[in-house]
Order: C-alpha cells, then structure tokens, then sequence
C-alpha cells in the first residue's frame, strides 16, 4: 500500500476526511495517514481501540513511537493514560490490552534509526513547558536524536510566527484549539506533513492551538 508515501509532497487530513478502516485484531480500527508498506509498513495512523480490545503480542522490527490522545492504553510493561508518549525502540515486543474505557492514540511505526535506542515514557500532563522562539508560544520537549525533535508546543491565542523553512520537515497533529497558516485553517484532529526545505508563516485566533511536532526526520 502507498498512502501519503510522497514524502516531498506537502499532506493534510482533516478529522472530515477520516475514513476508519478494521485492522486484523477484533475491536481495533485504524485511520491511515501516510503509509509505505502493507500489514507491516513504516506508517503513521490513528488507532481506536474499543473497551476491553486487545493486539496480539508483536515485535517492533522499525520501532514504536505513540501518544495516547484518549482513553488508557496498557500492556504488560504498564498503563498510560491520555497525554502520555511513548517511544518502544527496534526489537522491543508488547500486547497491548485495553481497559474499560478504551483508547485513542497516534502511532508511528519503522520510522526509528537504529542508534535510537532509549526506550522512553513521558506524562505530558507534568512535563516542563519552555518558552518557544516567538511570544506566545512554548515549547515542551518530548525526545532528540540526530536531527530529529519531537515536542508539544502550545499556541497562546492570537499569535504569529514570522515566515520560517523546515529543515527536515515537519509533521503536525493538531491536538486542542485550531493552528493557521497561510495554506489553510487546521482545526483538532488535523495532521500535516509539510517537506524538507518547506516554508509557511503560522498563526492562531482566539482558541489557541496545542500541537505535537515532529522536525527534522524527512530528509530521506
């Protein structure tokens, strides 16, 4: 399957576009946003599991990077609420099961590089914020390797960011509020993928934005 797979195409899905699909484990769907590859596939995707679903046991060949958007996703190293990201490097194996209120979450799967290594668990909810390079705008750290940074980073309402290039891309998942630019609004739910070298001048209204970012990684 090729979905999204160009990646020096700029790409955007909104929650109107959504169109779920079963995956092979009862009670799991999946909402595929760019994907190169079939059951096994570096992807990217929403994944709704409904209460008390389950995944069989897996290894995770390209690794596992995930955060939990509702609900409380568990398996058996341990339990992580909405808010909580997770990276399960290559070679790492679980079976998720989930609870009695079931789960969201959005799932990068054979995007690590082999020397990324630390596995990684990160309540959100407690983390620092820092402030960002523009007022109104801070910044919480998830994860770095290389060139790669992942944060979230959190949009004051009415704030502008001057016109800046993405080295290495960037990838968006709109997670609260609605985040602009000059290509289009982007309300809760949205993901934009915009290419190495790509350009845009964001902004926000009145609601704000908070957002997940991921920089640096589409230079291949």
């Amino acid at each position: 399957m090729q979905l999204n797979a160009d990646f020096t195409q700029r790409a955007v899905i909104r929650p109107d576009d959504y169109q779920w699909v079963p995956s092979p484990a009862k009670g799991v769907e999946r909402m595929m946003l760019d994907r190169v590859g079939d059951e096994v596939a570096r992807a990217t995707s929403l994944v709704r599991y409904l209460p008390q679903s389950a995944f069989p046991a897996h290894t995770h060949g390209g690794g596992e990077e995930f955060l939990v958007l509702a609900g409380e996703f568990a398996d058996e190293h341990g339990r992580y609420p909405a808010g909580t990201y997770v990276r399960n490097p290559i070679g790492t194996r679980h079976a998720p099961r989930i609870g009695k209120d079931g789960a969201q979450i959005l799932v990068k799967l054979c995007q690590f590089s082999p020397e990324d290594q630390v596995p990684v668990v990160r309540d959100t909810h407690r983390g620092q914020w820092l402030p960002g390079r523009a007022p109104g705008v801070s910044v919480q750290p998830l994860h770095q390797h290389g060139a790669e940074r992942v944060a979230l980073v959190r949009w004051a309402p009415n704030t502008r960011f001057d016109a800046h290039c993405h080295w290495g891309g960037e990838e968006i998942f709109v997670l609260n509020g609605t985040f602009h630019d000059e290509h289009g609004a982007y309300p809760r739910g949205s993901w934009l993928r915009s290419p190495h070298l790509s350009q845009h001048r964001p902004y926000t209204l009145d609601d704000g934005a908070l957002l997940f970012v991921k920089t640096g990684h589409l230079t291949g």
